[in-house]
């Protein structure tokens, strides 16, 4: 379960088709890639927010042990 074949792509396509005709897909695409990519920029700003405040703490640690 959950191994997707040809037959089943291809069953899933003609239904996304039918559903939002062939005009919108293109649009609902674009919607999805730019939601994709500010999903990917906002989790790479929360991790550079998070190196920014441990990044005074770890300096502190390493020059404590030299």
């Amino acid at each position: 379960m959950g191994h997707f074949g040809i037959t089943e792509i291809v069953i899933i396509a003609g239904v996304v088709i039918l559903l939002f005709g062939a005009r919108k897909i293109p649009e609902l695409m674009r919607g999805l890639g730019i939601g994709v990519k500010e999903f990917k920029s906002g989790l790479k700003d929360d991790v550079s927010e998070d190196d920014e405040t441990d990044g005074g703490k770890k300096k502190d640690e390493e020059s404590e042990k030299v």
